[in-house]
């Protein structure tokens, strides 16, 4: 009886172990976004990268996921162009803490307050802007960042058609301009030939006119008299 009971215990013991051990398992590959907090950053100080928000913060507590949000191109070029910076800037934030006390705690330490550090810090006199999101899981955020995209992307196929259509309509009407041009030169050319055919039928054609000259009369004679040639009648008075 005694060896059963202890056989029982030592049976009990192990399956209480695998329990515990597959509780831990779960526990470490599992989902705990129940016990996780998120926090936004409203505004990113310049120069500040995921890497100098991941060391400031890590001292309140252990940091699972961290995003910024890149600002646009634009503006990228234009501080660039004004403050020399080549880095990449970022407009705001949202960071996950393993545990939903230190989200809140971080939340309410740090919110308005001075970043610090060591004077040296490009943002040394920076104001912290955050704030704890209640009932605000990580995965709100990935189905927010992919709406977003997908707007971006719908904005962006309809201002790609518009542009599309712009062309298409500016190359119909430079087409149209060019073939009513070479309409009109066809026209003008035409013209240009029945004019030409017309005023080569319009001009009559030149004619020498011969003008005869008449044998002046004598004086006396008329004009119905038969003219005798000179010395004619001499040489007839000749003959008697």
């Amino acid at each position: 009886m005694e060896e059963e009971q202890i056989m029982g215990k030592k049976e009990e013991t192990q399956v209480q172990k695998v329990k515990n051990k597959r509780k831990r398992l779960q526990s470490d590959s599992g989902d705990n976004s129940d016990k996780r907090g998120v926090c936004y950053l409203s505004r990113v100080p310049p120069h500040m990268n995921p890497s100098h928000i991941r060391q400031l913060l890590s001292s309140f507590g252990e940091i699972q996921r961290l995003y910024l949000v890149p600002e646009g191109q634009s503006t990228d070029t234009n501080h660039k162009q004004a403050a020399g910076f080549r880095g990449k800037r970022f407009c705001e934030g949202w960071v996950e803490f393993a545990k939903r006390s230190v989200a809140k705690r971080v939340a309410k330490v740090l919110n308005n307050e001075q970043i610090g550090g060591k004077k040296r810090s490009p943002f040394y006199y920076d104001i912290w802007n955050i704030k704890y999101l209640s009932k605000f899981k990580w995965d709100d955020l990935i189905s927010e960042i992919a709406s977003k995209n997908r707007l971006r992307q719908e904005k962006l196929n309809m201002e790609i058609s518009a542009a599309k259509r712009e062309r298409d309509f500016y190359l119909s009407k430079m087409e149209q301009s060019l073939a009513q041009k070479h309409i009109q030169e066809r026209r003008r050319k035409k013209q240009k030939t029945e004019g030409e055919e017309g005023n080569s039928k319009a001009v009559p054609p030149k004619v020498s006119r011969i003008v005869t000259q008449n044998v002046p009369l004598r004086n006396g004679a008329s004009g119905n008299e038969p003219n005798l040639p000179e010395g004619f009648v001499a040489e007839v008075a000749g003959l008697f």
